[in-house]
């Protein structure tokens, strides 16, 4: 078992599920209740990730993060190191590309919610933070689990865009996918059998507490 890419994969799950929440909630919430027009554009965004290869997905944040584009160039300008093979660049590769997989929970947990529960939370006069924080929230909190469980076991996994932005710098970059990959390459099953059951396992329980949180709110509505 290669414990330092388990660490930085880790890492990289954890630190992208909890960047993801705040805008998951976001643009759920919007996407579930706004009837402005664009916003079947803003949502094929948002979902595009989906369908995306990753090669291409990563090919885009390769250019985009380089020093000659915008991004990349306003990057080294201030913090003076490439967000190329960095695992900073590869956080905001991982934020953007599980986008949809913190999104759509939510999405779906804010279109539950009874519109008139919302017009009474304005008629005792509650603002929009007033109502989020002390109504909304706690309605749909299975769906906010569920986005950050999802969002953690996808990017635990993830490959394509990881190798990609990342690369393989031991220490910075070197995900669990990878280091199965490359024992793979070396002929070496047993590492890689080890490491990919890890993963397999983590998946496996990971979907079984999405149906737990899928049961619990179908049994809490009225």
């Amino acid at each position: 078992m290669e414990w330092q890419a388990l660490e930085i994969s880790f890492r990289l799950a954890l630190f992208t599920s909890l960047l993801l929440l705040p805008v998951g909630i976001w643009l759920g919430r919007l996407l579930a209740w706004s009837q402005q027009r664009g916003m079947a554009v803003l949502q094929s965004l948002v979902f595009l990730p989906l369908v995306l290869p990753p090669t291409v997905l990563g090919y885009y944040f390769l250019v985009a993060f380089s020093g000659d584009a915008a991004l990349g160039g306003l990057w080294e300008w201030l913090f003076d190191k490439s967000l190329n093979f960095s695992f900073e660049g590869l956080l905001l590769a991982s934020v953007i590309a599980n986008l949809p997989f913190a999104v759509q929970p939510l999405q779906h947990a804010f279109a539950n919610i009874d519109p008139d529960v919302r017009d009474a939370a304005r008629v005792c006069g509650l603002n929009v933070w007033q109502s989020l924080l002390r109504i909304e929230l706690p309605l749909v909190w299975p769906g906010l689990a569920g986005a950050f469980v999802l969002t953690f076991a996808h990017t635990l996994g993830e490959f394509g865009v990881v190798l990609m932005v990342g690369g393989n710098l031991a220490g910075e970059t070197r995900t669990l996918s990878i280091a199965i990959y490359d024992q793979v390459q070396a002929f070496n099953f047993s590492a890689a059998g080890q490491m990919s059951l890890l993963l397999l396992v983590l998946a496996f329980f990971s979907l079984l507490l999405l149906q737990g949180l899928g049961q619990f709110r179908q049994t809490r509505k009225p």
